[in-house]
């Protein structure tokens, strides 16, 4: 096994992490959300995630830290990206679903991909510009039968949900491209620090501190567990982003949505009453399998 290919692999199973990661985080920002406005909420993830990583760089005792004599502006790009892919996310789970939310953010992803390919040189075969359409087309028609599955009312609510998880999809590409050019000169945990502790301040003016004042003992757990997978799953991506290529990187990321729509399954069998039952019909599934498949496609070894 040749270097190149053995830092591929480390690559895509640090992908994989970060995936499953975000399968549970969708689910767990909606109920979140139900309680505590989406800017609150995004800054307690960052807040927490600041925490921990400075934590860790202090016990760890290494010299990291020092490689911002020469400080990485573009972070400060990476980062508002990075702030306002939060809220945007966030904003349209709390207007439409978990599994709605999970595959129209997809379209980070794929963009991610060709963005590799145009300006990154990184090469690509026909399979996976096949599996990069399929999912595109699975895509397209998940929208439409989401849409006909909603009542006239709430087409509008739908539509504009669905608007900011795609206004977050661009923002969360342009962090991604500007992490994937930071993680060439500097040590990932210096990025994300940097990330973390920008969009703490930056979201800190509109939070609402009263509202975490009155937060349950359960919520408490809930919003530390964000805060935990917020570190874990944007370290292990600069990590992926580091030893793979960005096209595979984000192809193998829209493979979290199948995790969503497990669970979310699961609990509406369940009929759980602390969140919104969310089922796909036959249709929606088939939709959502055509992305996940063409992702497979997309990042299938030959």
């Amino acid at each position: 096994m040749t270097e190149h290919t053995a830092n591929q692999k480390k690559g895509l199973i640090f992908a994989c992490l970060t995936a499953v990661l975000w399968g549970f985080l969708a689910i767990a920002l909606k109920v979140a959300v139900a309680e505590i406005d989406p800017i609150t909420v995004s800054w307690f993830r960052f807040s927490i995630a600041t925490f921990l990583i400075l934590v860790f760089m202090t016990i760890k005792g290494n010299n990291e830290i020092k490689t911002l004599r020469k400080f990485p502006w573009l972070a400060l790009v990476a980062a508002a990206g990075l702030s306002l892919n939060y809220i945007g996310y966030i904003s349209g789970i709390q207007l439409t679903s978990p599994n709605n939310a999970q595959i129209i953010i997809q379209s980070a992803p794929l963009l991610l991909g060709v963005i590799g390919i145009v300006f990154f040189k990184e090469k690509i075969s026909k399979r996976q510009l096949v599996g990069i359409g399929i999912a595109i087309v699975g895509f397209y028609f998940f929208y439409l039968n989401q849409l006909d599955g909603t009542i006239e009312s709430a087409k509008a609510v739908y539509n504009n949900g669905s608007l900011y998880i795609l206004i977050a999809a661009l923002c969360w590409v342009i962090y991604a491209v500007c992490q994937k050019v930071l993680v060439r000169s500097y040590p990932v945990r210096v990025i994300n620090f940097i990330l973390f502790i920008f969009s703490t301040f930056a979201l800190a003016p509109m939070v609402d501190y009263q509202s975490i004042f009155q937060m349950t003992i359960g919520m408490w757990f809930l919003m530390l567990f964000l805060g935990l997978n917020t570190l874990l799953a944007y370290s292990f991506l600069g990590e992926a982003f580091k030893y793979a290529d960005a096209n595979k990187v984000g192809i193998i990321i829209t493979l979290n949505p199948l995790i969503t729509i497990f669970v979310m399954t699961a609990l509406t069998y369940l009929e759980v009453s602390w969140i919104s039952p969310d089922t796909l019909t036959i249709p929606g599934f088939f939709s959502a399998f055509a992305v996940i498949a063409g992702a497979i496609l997309a990042v299938k070894s030959k």
